[in-house]
């Protein structure tokens, strides 16, 4: 049982007299596969199998469902709240459905004797087949396999089609979907969905065959032994945010899509494959970390909409109902890296939510007494969407502060603009919509920042990235990032006032800057107080971290729950013990500011005493393990992330797949193994791969190029070969 990793995927052709419209990636380095079947994974799988294209995604359950399927379909921006509750992404009407009886007795995972079953996830092309063969008490054995996707190629499509072939019988089957033709709901009385259902029944001959209707919806048709026939459903999935009239358009694009379905599919195919012609990275020597890195970036590819800059993803995507579906700052800072180097059209739609959602970041600061810009920490439509309330494992109601104190997001924001700008180059969105997000965040952090007797800036009461800690003095990460704020802000504006005068003076008139604004964003940028000890070259994670209880994590390796479950969160509140990395953060993103004796001490101090209570933490830790040489730990960490989602290690991945953590793990390889630096006009590379790796292969765009770089661990130094186009 579980996610397999095998050699040797066995096919199992149906009738080629039925257009199979495509067949599963055999080889292992495409997929991920689940053998058997385990009633109390299947949340787990469910995630892990999930089709998506930014528009929707739709997890991996059983089509005929079972006592622990939780099927859902969900759309990208489109939320409902009850009265007194928080914002979560919507089910819409379960379009996968479908249920087979062979004379009265029903097909079913939990009933029966299964004598095959496999679920594949393949990532080359973008489709979770099915592969399932079954025997009734009487003997009759029914061979069927599904194929589901979300179309990449027309992302308002969804696919299903099922084979199905009497081994040794023939009868009546009876086929159940709950939704045949249009299903439409009201969101939040303001947003219409609809999604409309078009099927059909195919042959051994490959013609449509006509079908008894019967009570309920139901459909009945006559099989013969040792043929194939075909159920083909597509799904036409549509909002009022999109069109007018959601309801006719679903149902005459479902109807035209069912007519062309060959073409569907295949412009499907074509859509991924070119996807991974395009920014594919290969691993020669390790199967797990290609299998991995694969899976990854069919996650993240499945998570984002090019096409939709009023949306962004979600820290599970599109895959369940993790944290409601809400964004965070893992979009900006873990995922959108991915985005810039191969899909730069998504990463230019992410940073563009930032700016459509300004207004609201803008009225959270005001209603907070602060100028500028204060973006929320859990984001829906861009008003703050933190729960006040959650309930602890122990039962405890436990009131929720990072909605009010982790203020960093608005750095976060403010940084992810720039890094787009960098590595596009796209002046246009600078001057439209970058310039304009940086310069509201520098004034907030401004009005935010408290000069104090000892003549430096001070922020107080804030949450870092360590959520362990709240209401501190001076975290080291967050003045870090304000000071970058304040200090990118000022540069840019500058820059911007010197190259495009005129565009210049609009937004200046527009926002009513002075000059005078740039000086102090310089000033108290430079009197920053930032917790940094000359003598040891440690940054203090924030004031008082270092009188705290440093408790050794040694005793703890083989827990299965984080630190504050185990010791309870009062203690670890007063304790050295983190939940990711804080300073380690700042100084990844902030790297070429650090010396080498800075990045490797503070590393050393503070990697012991994380106990990866996020799952944001491991791929972090991989990769500045892998910049600092410290291979052994790199690896340990890299599969620590790896394992996740395709081992559940964390033992939640039930409520959706970490794309945040997904987005961690890929740039543990970019920039931890490969070493890439993008911090000058070219990419510069100080590879550091593991011993078992003999090659590692990547293509990324930067500015305007694609880059195909490929390192082998032939000797010492590796080979580095790089070419540009």
């Amino acid at each position: 049982m579980g996610i397999d990793v095998s050699d040797h995927l066995e096919a199992h052709p149906v009738s080629a007299r039925v257009p199979l419209l495509a067949e599963p990636t055999r080889d292992p380095n495409w997929v991920i596969v689940d053998e058997g079947f385990t009633l109390t994974r299947e949340h787990e799988v469910e995630s892990l199998f999930s089709v998506g294209n930014g528009h929707s995604g739709t997890r991996g359950s059983l089509a005929e469902g079972s006592p622990m399927s939780t099927p859902a379909t969900v759309v990208a921006g489109v939320y409902d709240a009850q009265p007194g509750t928080v914002a979560s992404l919507v089910t819409i009407p379960d379009w996968t459905h479908l249920s087979i009886t062979i004379d009265g007795h029903t097909l079913r995972m939990d009933r029966g004797h299964s004598l095959e079953h496999r679920r594949i996830l393949d990532f080359r092309q973008g489709l979770h087949w099915r592969e399932w063969r079954y025997q009734d008490a009487d003997g009759r054995i029914t061979r069927i396999r599904f194929c589901r996707l979300a179309s990449l190629a027309d992302r308002n499509l969804l696919v299903q089609c099922v084979w199905i072939t009497p081994e040794n019988y023939d009868g009546q089957i009876v086929a159940d979907a709950h939704l045949i033709g249009l299903a439409t709901q009201i969101v939040n009385n303001r947003t219409k969905v609809a999604v409309a259902v078009a099927d059909r029944i195919v042959g051994p001959d490959a013609e449509e065959i006509g079908a008894s209707e019967l009570m309920d919806g139901r459909r009945g048709f006559q099989v013969t032994a040792g043929q194939t026939y075909r159920i083909d459903r597509v799904a036409a999935l549509y909002t009022s945010r999109e069109t007018d009239r959601p309801d006719e358009k679903a149902r005459r694009h479902s109807s035209e899509a069912l007519r062309n379905l060959e073409n569907v599919v295949e412009r499907h195919c074509q859509a991924w494959l070119t996807k991974w012609r395009e920014a594919d990275l290969q691993i020669k020597g390790d199967r797990f970390a290609q299998q991995a890195m694969r899976f990854a970036f069919y996650h993240l590819m499945s998570s984002a909409n090019p096409q939709d800059e009023f949306v962004s993803i979600g820290a599970r995507g599109l895959t369940g109902h993790g944290y409601r579906g809400h964004v965070f700052w893992d979009t900006e800072i873990y995922m959108l890296p991915f985005f810039l180097l191969c899909e730069p059209a998504a990463a230019r739609a992410l940073v563009m939510y930032r700016y459509h959602t300004l207004p609201a970041a803008r009225a959270k600061a005001a209603r907070n007494g602060y100028q500028g810009a204060l973006y929320p920490w859990e984001s829906v439509d861009g008003e703050e969407a933190t729960p006040p309330y959650a309930i602890a494992p122990d039962g405890e109601v436990v009131r929720i502060l990072t909605g009010e104190q982790e203020q960093h997001i608005s750095a976060d924001v403010g940084y992810a603009v720039w890094n787009y700008w960098w590595s596009t180059g796209d002046d246009s969105f600078l001057l439209s919509a970058g310039l304009e997000i940086l310069i509201e965040t520098a004034r907030f952090w401004a009005s935010r920042v408290a000069r104090e007797e000892d003549g430096l800036y001070h922020i107080r009461g804030v949450i870092g990235p360590d959520e362990y800690h709240v209401a501190v003095d001076d975290n080291a990460y967050t003045n870090g990032m304000a000071q970058w704020n304040l200090e990118t802000a000022a540069e840019l504006t500058a820059l911007v006032a010197e190259q495009w005068p005129e565009s210049w003076q609009a937004l200046r008139y527009r926002l009513g800057f002075e000059d005078e604004e740039r000086e102090r964003w310089t000033q108290i940028a430079r009197d920053m107080y930032t917790g940094f000890d000359e003598k040891t070259g440690l940054f203090e994670q924030f004031r008082g971290y270092f009188k705290l209880e440093d408790i050794d994590l040694t005793p703890y390796e083989s827990r299965a729950a984080p630190m504050d479950i185990l010791l309870g969160r009062e203690r670890i509140a007063q304790s050295q013990v983190l939940k990711q990395p804080d300073v380690l953060m700042l100084i990844y993103l902030l790297w070429d500011r650090f010396p080498e004796d800075v990045r490797r001490v503070n590393f050393e101090y503070y990697e012991p005493r994380c106990d990866h209570g996020s799952s944001l933490s491991p791929a972090i830790h991989a990769l500045l393990a892998a910049r600092l040489g410290k291979m052994q730990l790199a690896e340990q960490y890299f599969r620590q992330s790896a394992e996740i989602d395709l081992a559940n290690n964390m033992g939640n991945a039930a409520a959706g797949v970490h794309v945040g953590a997904l987005g961690g793990l890929w740039q543990a390889v970019v920039f931890g193994f490969a070493g890439l630096n993008l911090s000058q006009n070219d990419p510069t590379y100080d590879p550091k791969l593991p011993a078992s790796w003999q090659r590692l292969s990547m293509r990324f765009h930067h500015r305007g190029r694609w880059h195909d770089v490929t390192l082998s661990n032939s000797g010492d130094p590796i080979n580095t070969a790089v070419s540009a186009s």
